[in-house]
């Protein structure tokens, strides 16, 4: 079942963020041991508002097993949405206490798709797509009508299944290193 998170779900959550983090190469993650990071974000998805936050994350709860998760808000609260996370890197003995994200993520006028994973175990299994299919919800929700993410130009495979989700391209941008398409749904 889809649900939104609750506070309590940061233990199962973080490690699955943190697998989108590899992937994205973060500078954060050559400084840093991975343990105390998992940490750091454990904490920090108990804070609502941050961009992890349990208020912006929903997941696919399999009777206790977080089989996924999506993170997403609209997107006028990117310029606030890392506000804590220095003060718990400092708290949690990181070195490098600056912000994770530093480039400009979100276009103007939509409800952001941060992230979304599926546990390994589960992949394959219509996880990532039924979340995906939620989107729209968790978008009117926030009030907005229409929803965007960025897909790594490396990842076609991802970018067919956002077209046949009704996506399509509007822009690009750079992110950590990588190209991305930003991709936009008319709701």
């Amino acid at each position: 079942m889809i649900r939104n998170a609750k506070p309590g779900d940061a233990k199962k959550v973080a490690p699955l963020l943190f697998t989108i983090w590899q992937d994205m190469e973060l500078p954060l993650l050559q400084k840093e041991k991975e343990a105390k990071i998992i940490e750091t974000l454990e904490e920090a998805i108990c804070v609502p508002d941050y961009r992890y936050g349990f208020n912006h994350l929903h997941v696919y709860d399999d009777n206790g097993v977080i089989a996924g998760v999506v993170a997403g808000y609209p997107g006028e609260k990117e310029p606030f949405i890392d506000h804590v996370w220095s003060k718990l890197a400092k708290k949690h003995g990181l070195m490098d206490q600056s912000a994770v994200f530093k480039e400009k993520e979100t276009f103007s006028g939509e409800w952001y798709l941060d992230s979304i994973v599926t546990r390994e175990d589960y992949r394959g299994k219509g996880i990532g797509t039924a979340l995906l299919n939620e989107l729209p919800h968790f978008a009117k929700a926030d009030g907005e009508r229409k929803i965007g993410l960025n897909c790594d130009k490396a990842n076609p495979a991802a970018k067919r299944l956002y077209e046949r989700l009704g996506f399509h391209t509007t822009g690009e941008i750079m992110l950590s290193g990588h190209e991305y398409e930003h991709m936009q749904k008319e709701l």
